[in-house]
């Protein structure tokens, strides 16, 4: 997933970040809400994990900006607030779930987990193409009956693809998935991940299309394309 961490308190924005990061995820950190709006005017992401006190306004505000805006992104609200008040106010504007402070890293990766399958329409920890299974939660991969072994990056390309199906995806986009916005490497380095997982998944019932000059199509039904 790409996450977003809207948190003004650097330690609770540092320990977040570093657990997604380990997970396999490619994190930002606003600490304020003009570099959150300035995040998602750039990037599209899978979550933004939203702290309700920020030092220039309320997150709850922003969150009803953004949903007045059209903007669906799966949010989930962190509060230091107890009251059932501000709970469903956060619900009601918007929010796909919230978790009070303080908490444990645990299970804000399992509400994270929940709200995206959520937003995808899966209720399962696992999701299927055909013959091929995948456990996000658990980051395993099956063609059949068979294990297939990713690495992290692979991983987060299958994870966009299959949360994507008939989508054409740029290579701008799935770039930043895989190395967020201080990339590491050339945008070559995409061809060169869709290669490796073509090459891992031929025998799996999802095509991965080239569209020249687009970006990647993954659609199901028929075999993985194979590397030339």
């Amino acid at each position: 997933m790409r996450i977003l961490i809207v948190e003004d308190t650097e330690d609770v924005a540092d320990a977040i970040l570093s657990h997604f990061s380990r997970q396999g995820h490619v994190c930002e950190a606003a600490s304020n809400l003009e570099d959150a709006a300035h995040f998602l005017g750039l990037e599209t992401y899978d979550l933004v994990i939203l702290d309700i006190n920020l030092p220039d306004g309320s997150g709850l505000d922003f969150l009803k900006k953004l949903r007045a805006s059209k903007n669906g992104v799966p949010v989930l609200v962190l509060t230091a607030r107890l009251q059932v008040d501000d709970k469903i106010d956060a619900l009601d504007f918007g929010a796909d779930d919230y978790l009070v402070k303080p908490f444990d890293l645990r299970e804000l990766e399992a509400r994270a987990r929940a709200v995206t399958r959520r937003k995808h329409g899966a209720n399962e920890a696992t999701v299927s193409v055909g013959n091929l299974h995948c456990n996000f939660a658990a980051h395993s991969v099956r063609v059949d009956e068979t294990d297939i072994e990713l690495t992290r990056r692979e991983f987060i390309l299958l994870e966009a693809f299959m949360s994507n199906l008939n989508r054409v995806l740029q290579k701008e986009e799935l770039y930043s998935r895989l190395y967020g916005l201080t990339g590491e490497a050339g945008l070559n380095a995409v061809e060169v991940y869709v290669a490796r997982l073509r090459r891992k998944l031929a025998d799996a019932t999802l095509e991965i299309r080239t569209l020249r000059g687009l970006g990647y199509q993954a659609v199901p039904g028929g075999r993985a394309e194979k590397p030339s």
